[in-house]
């Protein structure tokens, strides 16, 4: 793969999360969430995509959303459980998007809201249909997810430069 190839980046909120007497970072997932996150699973697979890798905040509603999400993938990717995803702003998402290695075509980031909504409107320089409008419309719900590509190299991660290509939740109409 050469800096300038193709890459897809998929950005994906941890589903909907319990609020039990425990630290924000150990909430596990609510009912509803074990059921959406499976469900943004299968739909990944249905639109083909493939992450080479994934970095997976480390705070617990995030791993299990993964687990379940990954559960519906025909292939489970490299998954790096990544501390510094947890309650990251804007601009400690695009550094880390920045490290990525140029070998990966296809990143998929589980994370949390405002960070993971900001960059998927930070990054979507353009976009597919209305998929743009009604991220914005609607916010960006527990297990959702966008879908940004761009070319070139991971470092050029930046503002306005990538096309958002898809955006789903998993209440659409």
């Amino acid at each position: 793969m050469t800096v300038d190839s193709p890459r897809t980046i998929v950005l994906l909120r941890h589903a909907k999360a319990d609020w039990p007497s425990v630290p924000d970072h150990e909430r596990p997932l609510a009912d509803r969430g074990r059921l959406d996150a499976p469900m943004a699973g299968r739909r990944l697979a249905d639109d083909g995509i493939a992450p080479d890798l994934v970095l997976c905040s480390t705070a617990a509603r995030t791993r299990e959303t993964w687990k379940l999400a990954a559960h519906e993938l025909p292939h489970r990717p490299r998954t790096v459980y990544e501390e510094r995803l947890y309650d990251a702003s804007l601009g400690e998402l695009l550094a880390l998007l920045s490290e990525t290695p140029d070998d990966v075509g296809s990143l998929l980031v589980v994370a949390h809201n405002p960070g993971m909504h900001a960059a998927a409107e930070a990054l979507a320089g353009t976009a597919d249909s209305d998929a743009l409008a009604r991220m914005k419309s609607g916010g960006f719900p527990t297990a959702a997810f966008a879908v940004v590509t761009f070319a070139g190299s991971w470092k050029t991660v930046e503002h306005g430069v990538g096309r958002l290509t898809a955006f789903w939740t998993p209440h659409e109409a």
